[in-house]
């Protein structure tokens, strides 16, 4: 078992920078993928990113590469989001997400992969 809770989300107006971050406690965090999806409102969510176990992998949605970097910190069992040069089409709520660790993926993108939510973090950008 994994708990995920996010924190980080806020106002910023479009072109700013926000870094959102996930905090895990429970067993094996460093056994599991990690990754953020995030929710539009009125939309599905949708995959941003994720990282593999050691850190070293990552994978990014098109709408967001090269401007957002994920990173992992497994002492501090705590993943990050940074987001740059934001625009309002980034407006959601974002959730963290983990995998069980008998998952040996380097990235899944497909949010039924994941077994371990968060409540999400509001992340709103004003243009």
């Amino acid at each position: 078992q994994v708990q995920l809770v996010e924190s980080g989300g806020g106002l910023v107006q479009a072109g700013g920078s926000l870094r959102v971050s996930c905090a895990a406690s429970g067993r094996a965090f460093s056994a599991r993928l990690t990754a953020w999806f995030r929710q539009a409102p009125g939309k599905e969510r949708e995959f941003v990113a994720s990282v593999s176990r050691s850190g070293d992998r990552t994978d990014y949605a098109d709408s967001v590469t090269g401007r957002f970097t994920i990173s992992r910190d497994n002492a501090k069992n705590t993943v990050y989001l940074q987001m740059n040069s934001l625009k309002p089409e980034d407006t959601g709520d974002y959730y963290c997400a983990a995998t069980r660790p008998t998952y040996t993926e380097n990235t899944i993108r497909e949010e039924g992969q994941y077994a371990y939510w968060g409540q999400g973090t509001q992340v709103a950008v004003s243009s």
